[in-house]
């Protein structure tokens, strides 16, 4: 071999090395997604597929990528850490294993189902689905050599899962009677969009498989596809280039380049903590007879564990948790509450208090049992953090305060005291995006659902799974509006100024909102002039917002009317100052100044 011309110069031997690992590299990104859709047509069809030559072609592909793998492990441009290489070395003597057993017809814990498939035949579609997921990732870390804005690329992720979910959503398997086109891009939006208005019932109109997909929608929804690609991107790839981390930093609110991989780190695994302790939660406090067996209770503690945090809305339940026997489980709805508030609140928030207590924790450490000096930093928990807190601590007591004095007489009569509490609680938390129901929607008192209505438009936290204007939208514009009628000319709080540019980006969302929100209420009633005004304000209200209440009119809306929702539940999980700022085209630097002229306003 030595003697070959083909190996005499080193350069060449370097570059066709190269070469191979390039090409093997765009082999496996196909045989993943033909894997992939192989797997799709085999789950998402009535008849599972008995086709001698798909089942061949299936062996095939699993062997093939066994053997892509192999040959990427000694990839010298693959940073491969113990983790990953312990992970890749099984996926590769799994998917060896599988493709022989299924070539000698040998038969693995045939008696043994989960999710309606034997064991051998589930746990084979999970690595499938995760390879398609790894191949995905690392494939959306070579985005940022296109020259798109940041704010394009966010929207279309969106779209893309939003389309993808739509024909999930639509294969025969996925429902007990069939969807319609407009009906599953409804559900895909409302899922992605983490919002929870349906028109079609989720616990009899959509399967196992069906209520599933709609379960990994809105889990992607919730922390957002760049997420979840980077990470399995980076973990699979190695490292980010420089690239990838500017590109990454905004949509994970990390202004520190060199902390991006440990924040996403934090960020999912902080998410994968609280949904598995909330679904614990829920599956050792919930009533055990409400359920036909261990599998049905599971699988609703870990629906709505994850429905929860991402601020989804979602439920397996008919009548949401307002079910007969569901609506009793007060410790169940503090659990979800809780939830909510955890994942509305922003993972800036979380990852600020985290840093905090650590510090405090080791310093304190430090001084007690090292005898050093406790070293203070400032300012780890910032304005941003403090105003995030506050101002929804000050909207959930309003909130309950609100419900518990005008719901007295109404949805909360005839509840005992612990009752009245957990319920008056959920309903001040539940409107921040969130969309489940305790009580019944349309028995509510006037004054509670015009209160809904400002909790709905004000939504959530920046950088967290809901949606709405934005706890910090809205404080500031507050803030700003009593330094005016003050006669300051600063906006100052905690000891600091607001930046005018926050100030000027605060009312803009504030203006768009009510753009946005008021075209949708008056195309609605266009479609649906039938329906009262003040349901169909609680609709788009709910829809801008992401929160999924509604006032029972969802299942009812024309066509048009479910399309012109569906937007605006996009709109606002996008953000329509995103929208704008992805659409129009970025001003040069204005090296000019006119002369100043001021403009009457009362």
């Amino acid at each position: 071999m030595a003697d070959l011309p083909f190996f005499q110069n080193p350069d060449q031997k370097i570059n066709l090395t190269q070469k191979v690992f390039d090409w093997n590299d765009r082999i496996l990104k196909v045989l993943s997604f033909l894997a992939f859709g192989v797997l799709v047509y085999d789950i998402g069809y009535n008849k599972v597929v008995q086709n001698n030559h798909l089942a061949v072609l299936y062996n095939i592909l699993l062997i093939a990528l066994s053997i892509g793998y192999t040959i990427r492990l000694f990839s010298k441009s693959e940073k491969y850490r113990r983790p990953r290489f312990i992970i890749e070395i099984f996926i590769i003597l799994f998917l060896l294993a599988t493709a022989v057993f299924n070539l000698i017809d040998f038969q693995i814990g045939k008696d043994i189902r989960i999710a309606n498939l034997q064991i051998k035949s589930f746990l084979v579609n999970l690595i499938i689905f995760v390879l398609f997921l790894i191949e995905l990732s690392r494939l959306s870390l070579a985005i940022n050599k296109l020259k798109v804005h940041p704010a394009v690329v966010f929207i279309l992720s969106f779209i893309f899962v939003i389309l993808i979910g739509t024909g999930m959503l639509m294969l025969p398997n996925a429902t007990t009677g069939g969807i319609t086109l407009v009906d599953a891009f409804f559900t895909s939006t409302s899922a992605v969009c983490v919002t929870g208005l349906i028109v079609l019932d989720t616990s009899k109109d959509f399967t196992f498989m069906g209520q599933f997909i709609i379960m990994i929608l809105f889990q992607v929804g919730g922390l957002g596809i760049m997420t979840f690609t980077s990470f399995f991107g980076f973990f699979f790839k190695g490292s980010y280039s420089l690239q990838n981390q500017l590109f990454l930093k905004d949509y994970i609110n990390e202004d520190n380049i060199g902390r991006i991989n440990s924040t996403l780190v934090k960020i999912i695994v902080f998410t994968l903590v609280i949904e598995g302790l909330a679904a614990f939660l829920i599956y050792s406090l919930i009533d055990k007879g409400l359920f036909e067996g261990v599998g049905d209770r599971l699988f609703f503690s870990i629906f709505h564990s994850i429905s929860g945090f991402c601020n989804a809305g979602f439920s397996t339940l008919q009548n949401g948790l307002y079910e007969s026997g569901f609506r009793l489980e007060y410790n169940v709805h503090l659990v979800i509450a809780l939830s909510i508030i955890i994942g509305g609140i922003g993972f800036p928030v979380v990852v600020g208090y985290f840093n905090y207590l650590r510090h405090v924790f080791i310093g304190t450490w430090k001084m007690i049992f090292k005898r050093t000096e406790y070293i203070h930093v400032p300012r780890v928990v910032n304005i941003n953090i403090r105003l995030i807190v506050l101002t929804t601590f000050i909207l959930l007591v309003i909130g309950f305060i609100s419900f518990y004095y005008f719901e007295s007489e109404n949805t909360l009569k005839g509840l005992t005291g612990y009752g009245k509490f957990v319920t008056a609680f959920f309903g001040s938390v539940t409107p921040r995006t969130a969309g489940f129901n305790t009580v019944d929607m349309t028995a509510m008192a006037v004054p509670t659902v015009l209160i809904y209505l400002i909790l709905m438009w004000i939504g959530a936290s920046p950088g967290s799974t809901g949606g709405g204007l934005k706890t910090s939208t809205f404080a500031v514009a507050v803030l700003n509006t009593l330094s005016v009628a003050k006669g300051k000319e600063r906006v100052e709080v905690f000891s600091r100024e607001i930046v005018q540019e926050t100030i000027k980006k605060a009312f803009a969302v504030i203006q768009l909102s009510f753009l946005v929100i008021g075209l949708g209420v008056f195309l609605v009633m266009i479609f649906n002039p039938e329906m009262a005004i003040l349901d169909v304000a609680f609709e788009i209200f709910s829809a801008f917002s992401t929160v999924g209440l509604s006032l029972g009119i969802t299942a009812s809306l024309s066509t048009g009317s479910k399309i012109v929702v569906a937007l605006i539940m996009f709109l606002g999980r996008v953000g329509t100052l995103t929208l704008l700022v992805a659409i129009v085209k970025k001003a040069r630097s204005q090296n000019y100044k006119y002369p100043e002229e001021s403009v009457f306003i009362s």
